[in-house]
């Protein structure tokens, strides 16, 4: 080359990366005003590839940048920016919790805390508190627990609450519930009193009801549906709850069961101003209404799947399938075992749970809320409630594909190979909860074959299968989050899905466990992308909402049994602090 010519050459090359220089120094003096830069820190950004980060910088609410601290604090920082040296700190995605009931679990605690249901003798000790103070005649109810989770592994009976004589007493078991002898006198309830619709009066041996009655409250007399909480204290009590699930890490949370009350309270919370976290509603209907009401419902709505913001918005249409397996109700494919006898006060040996609605109606349900544009979903937790389910949502699938809707199967606590391969060819998803398996599976395991613990929350069979799985615990009883009923923790549920480790100690199918980044997706990535949220939240990403968790170790490298003790140390949500830890 002429040495002219390369000189030209020389001059033009350095002429356009002076230009780029000055350019990308005009860009980044623009930039370089960033709200928050936090810094020095282990961010997992949950990405596409998992990428491993060392800071990002939040401006407007939003994360702007991301990358190693001196690229980061070179190009981002301004003179008014909030820097956070994080010295070596993981930080994550904010969290989701894709099933709660936080009003249930608010004005659970909210007027006096609630012991440990974990005995008998803890059970009768509450009944004796409550009954002093009491009037009598009137009811007394013991708030939800499980016969899994408690020492005697055995649903009770009337006997059991008839420690006390002058007051009808309600052992609440969710789908079940258990009355004293005073509950059924005074509720009328006899020998001879038939089963309502879709319930069960259990008799014991002699024919007499023994106090237990699957879905068949209706038949109680002089109960208060409720304590007497004004709109304020439900107001208060909500917001309070909602903050302490920030401070557990949440950032998004998905209620589970959302009926007009709840619907009016979010509204009012995010009207004021008050609503601390991001809500997507699962509206819950009760299918054993009448078909006609409940499509004239649909209807008449005003409003369906994805209307209302990031803070606010509506999900998917809901209904109960079956009961649970917590208490025997569980539509399963074969009956429970002779097991189920004890720990569930069964009477037939061919019982296989309680299907709520025939196949027929369930599909003309789902139907008016699909041509409405609702994503569909469904509480069911046994074997044979799944396949029905999916069967109904194969036969929307031949009108227009299921699979846009992202519609999923709510628990289904016990799959079957043939019910996975059904859900991936259909796109369906799953909202799990893995500490069930945590708290459940030493009872279950004594009731259920074999075959049927295997298909009990098989996680890596779903993701074997390509199928997005989004974590959640079913919170509703009790203000804690390690000791209320159905923790809602969300390192408790990413350390079981990890472990499969019960309370008894055993490994519960390992071949069932997955790594701690699949964990991590199901409370992240999985669950927005189950929210129709994955391009605004889920992730550490440019132009993703910025909030974010610091947590007080590495979730990657720590002992496997500290994933569970992991504590959040700050929250952002939208770029702004809403929790930092005393």
């Amino acid at each position: 080359m002429p040495v002219i010519q390369r000189s030209r050459t020389t001059a033009f090359l350095a002429l356009a990366w002076a230009c780029a220089v000055g350019v990308v120094a005009a860009t980044n003096a623009g930039a370089a005003n960033a709200d928050t830069i936090w810094y020095n820190a282990r961010i997992l950004t949950v990405d596409a590839k998992f990428s491993i980060q060392q800071a990002v910088a939040v401006k407007a609410g939003r994360i702007v940048a991301i990358g190693t601290t001196g690229r980061i604090v070179l190009a981002e920082q301004g003179p008014k920016t909030s820097m956070l040296d994080l010295h070596g700190a993981t930080v994550l995605p904010g969290l989701f919790d894709s099933h709660m009931h936080p009003l249930e679990a608010a004005l659970s605690e909210f007027r006096a805390p609630l012991p440990a249901f974990d005995s008998y003798a803890a059970i009768q000790s509450y009944i004796r508190q409550v009954a002093a103070r009491t009037p009598k005649g009137e009811w007394i109810v013991v708030p939800r627990t499980f016969p899994t989770r408690i020492h005697e592994l055995r649903m009770p009976t009337r006997e059991v609450l008839d420690v006390d004589l002058e007051h009808p007493v309600l052992f609440d078991a969710s789908y079940v519930v258990v009355v004293n002898s005073l509950g059924l006198k005074v509720s009328g309830i006899t020998r001879d009193t038939p089963n309502p619709p879709r319930g069960e009066i259990v008799k014991d041996r002699f024919g007499e009801p023994n106090g237990i009655l699957k879905n068949a409250q209706s038949l109680l007399k002089g109960r208060k549906q409720a304590d007497d909480f004004s709109q304020t204290e439900k107001l208060k009590a909500l917001e309070a709850m909602l903050r302490t699930y920030v401070a557990a890490g949440l950032t998004s949370i998905g209620d589970g069961g959302v009926q007009a009350e709840e619907l009016a309270l979010y509204r009012e919370l995010k009207a004021s101003r008050r609503l601390p976290l991001r809500v997507n509603m699962t509206t819950w209907h009760d299918a054993g209404r009448p078909l006609e009401e409940l499509q004239q419902e649909i209807l008449s709505a005003g409003y369906t799947t994805n209307d209302g913001d990031d803070w606010l918005r509506f999900g998917a249409y809901k209904v109960n399938v079956d009961g649970g397996m917590t208490i025997g109700t569980a539509y399963q494919r074969k009956p429970y075992g002779p097991f189920g006898a004890q720990l569930y006060g069964k009477t037939n040996p061919d019982d296989r749970g309680q299907l709520f609605e025939a196949p027929d109606k369930l599909l003309a349900i789902m139907r008016a809320a699909y041509q409405q544009g609702w994503q569909l979903t469904a509480h069911c937790q046994g074997g044979g409630a799944i396949d029905g389910f999916i069967q109904a949502l194969a036969a929307l699938d031949k009108d227009k594909p299921i699979a846009p809707t992202r519609s999923h199967l709510i628990h289904a606590s016990f799959q079957s190979p043939e019910a996975i391969a059904q859900m991936k060819r259909l796109g369906i998803l799953a909202d799990v909860q893995p500490a069930w398996l945590y708290f459940d599976s030493p009872a279950l395991e004594k009731t259920l074959s074999a075959t049927a613990m295997k298909s009990f929350f098989p996680l890596r069979s779903y993701l074997k299968a390509g199928i997005k799985l989004a974590g959640g615990s079913d919170h509703m009883i009790g203000h804690d989050k390690n000791s209320a009923t159905n923790p809602y923790n969300p390192f408790l549920g990413m350390w079981t899905a990890v472990t499969r480790q019960n309370t008894s100690g055993e490994v519960v199918h390992p071949e069932e466990r997955i790594s701690r980044e699949e964990a991590l997706k199901m409370y992240t990535i999985w669950a927005a992308y189950r929210q129709f949220a994955e391009n605004s939240r889920g992730s550490i990403e440019v132009g993703k909402l910025a909030d974010l968790v610091e947590i007080d170790r590495d979730y990657l490298a720590c002992p496997p049994d500290e994933i569970r003790r992991i504590e959040p140390v700050r929250v952002m949500i939208e770029g702004k602090l809403a929790y930092h830890r005393p």
